[in-house]
């Protein structure tokens, strides 16, 4: 018998300030919505700056272990292996949030980075290359509710 209350019927764990463990993370994990290759996309932003740091993939297991153990574990898709940010490099990153989004379909990590996150030695993947897009601004007055939600 656990003193752990049931998740309600939508999979969903309402259970404020309960850490996940090995033995709860599995109600996650099921409801988390893998691709066809069984992967899961998941940014990485700073706790602190919340800059987006960088993006990479998780399978279930890498999943499991990051929301566990507290390191962000990946699943390398060139390499065929798991690998924690920070294991050869020392940039580790520390986990200290997380959240699927509304869809199940990606992961928002929030941690202290140690040292870069980038394999090139940048602060972000996303410093390296920097494009020069087109911009827009939403029409004067048009600030509000999004994507057709009632105010």
């Amino acid at each position: 018998m656990t003193d752990q209350p049931t998740p309600p019927e939508s999979g969903r764990d309402d259970r404020v300030g309960t850490t996940l463990t090995r033995e709860t993370v599995e109600p996650v994990v099921a409801r988390a919505r893998f691709d066809d290759a069984g992967l899961l996309p998941a940014i990485i932003q700073d706790a602190v700056s919340r800059d987006v740091l960088m993006m990479g993939w998780m399978d279930a297991e890498a999943l499991r272990r990051t929301l566990t153990e507290g390191r962000v574990t990946f699943w390398s898709r060139s390499r065929q292996e798991y690998w924690r940010k920070g294991d050869t490099s020392g940039h580790a990153q520390f986990v200290r949030a997380a959240a699927l989004d509304c869809d199940d379909d990606a992961l928002l990590v929030t941690v202290e980075q140690v040292g870069a996150a980038c394999h090139t030695g940048a602060r972000s993947c996303f410093d390296v290359d920097p494009l020069d897009p087109v911009t827009a601004s939403a029409p004067a007055g048009t600030a509000g509710p999004v994507d057709g939600a009632a105010a």
